[in-house]
C-alpha cells in the first residue's frame, strides 16, 4: 500500500514536470496534483457499515482477515466485498409428512446470521448467496425429517415447541461448520388436512373435560372425608360428655339450684319431686 502511495506521487510529479513546459499556471498543476493525491489517499480507505464485515480479495487471493466495521485502512487495488452479519428471517411453506403419513402444510421461519470468523471462507466456497444455497436446502430437508417421527397432534400441541428445538438443533450441525449461526426457528402456522383438525380439537375437548370430572370427583371425595371427620369428631365429644355426667352430679347440681332459689327474695313454691331421689320443683307464685 505504501508502494502504491510512493508511486502515484512520483507519477504526480512527473506529470507535474511535463505540464510546467506546457505554460500551464503553477497554480493550476498544483491543484492537480493535490487533488490526484487526494482521490488517492481516499481509495485507501474503505467505510463497513455497522452490522457488516468486509472480506478483501485481491485479484483472486482472499485475505483471512476481516474488515471490521467503521473506518479501515485497505489496499486500493483490492475489492471490499460486504457481508451482513446482523439477524436475518427465511421464511418458508412446505409440504411436511407426519408419523401416520398425513401432508401437512407447516409455515414456518428460520433465524440465522454469517459468523464474522468465518465471512471469508464463506466468500471463497459459497458466495455471498450462502443462504440460498447451504442454509434454505438444509432447512427443508431437516423440516421434513423431524416431523415424520412425530404424529400431528404433537405438531398441533404443546409439543410443537419440541420439534422446533430438534429442528434447530439438527439444523446447526449441518450448517454451523459452514459459516452459518442459527438462531432459532419459530413455527408460525400449522395447517392439517381438513376434518384432522376438528378431530384433533374434540379429541382435546373430551380429554378436557375428564380431567375437569377427575377434578370435581377428588373435590367431593375430600368433602365427603371432611365430613366424616367432622361427624367423628363431635361424636367422640358427645361419648366424652356423656361419660362425665353422673347421678350423684345431677344430685348435687339440683341440690346448688335449689339452695340459691331458696336464698332468693322473690316469693316462690317448691316442689319436691316424685321419688327418693326426686329433685325439687320451685314455681314462681307472682
Amino acid at each position: 500500500m505504501l508502494f502504491f502511495l510512493v508511486l502515484l506521487v512520483v507519477i504526480g510529479l512527473f506529470i507535474m514536470n511535463k505540464v510546467s513546459k506546457t505554460g500551464v499556471p503553477k497554480t493550476a498543476r498544483t491543484g492537480a496534483i493535490a487533488a490526484l493525491i487526494l482521490i488517492a489517499v481516499l481509495s485507501c480507505f474503505t467505510v463497513i457499515p455497522a452490522g457488516h464485515v468486509g472480506v478483501v480479495d485481491f485479484f483472486g487471493h482472499v485475505s483471512k482477515r476481516t474488515v471490521k466495521a467503521g473506518i479501515n485502512l485497505v489496499n486500493p487495488l483490492a475489492r471490499i466485498v460486504k457481508f451482513s452479519v446482523k439477524t436475518q428471517e427465511a421464511m418458508e411453506v412446505m409440504d411436511v409428512p407426519s408419523k401416520e403419513g398425513l401432508n401437512i402444510k407447516l409455515d414456518v421461519s428460520v433465524l440465522y446470521h454469517l459468523d464474522p470468523e468465518k465471512a471469508a471462507e464463506v466468500y471463497k466456497t459459497v458466495g455471498k448467496d450462502y443462504a440460498e444455497i447451504i442454509l434454505i436446502p438444509q432447512f427443508r430437508s431437516v423440516a421434513r425429517g423431524v416431523t415424520a417421527s412425530y404424529e400431528a397432534k404433537a405438531l398441533y400441541t404443546s409439543e410443537r415447541e419440541m420439534v422446533s428445538t430438534l429442528i434447530k438443533k439438527d439444523l446447526e450441525k449441518i450448517v454451523s461448520d459452514r459459516g452459518v449461526v442459527v438462531e432459532s426457528v419459530p413455527m408460525r402456522r400449522i395447517i392439517l388436512p381438513a376434518g384432522l383438525s376438528q378431530s384433533i380439537e374434540q379429541k382435546l375437548q373430551a380429554e378436557q373435560e375428564s380431567q375437569r370430572m377427575q377434578f370435581v370427583l377428588l373435590k367431593e371425595k375430600q368433602e365427603a372425608e371432611r365430613k366424616k371427620i367432622e361427624a367423628q369428631g363431635i361424636a367422640d365429644f358427645q361419648s366424652i360428655v356423656t361419660r362425665g355426667i353422673s347421678e350423684p352430679l345431677l344430685r348435687w347440681k339440683g341440690i346448688e339450684a335449689t339452695e340459691k332459689l331458696a336464698n332468693s327474695q322473690n316469693t316462690k313454691v317448691i316442689i319436691v319431686g316424685a321419688g327418693k331421689d326426686g329433685l325439687p320443683l320451685i314455681m314462681d307464685t307472682k
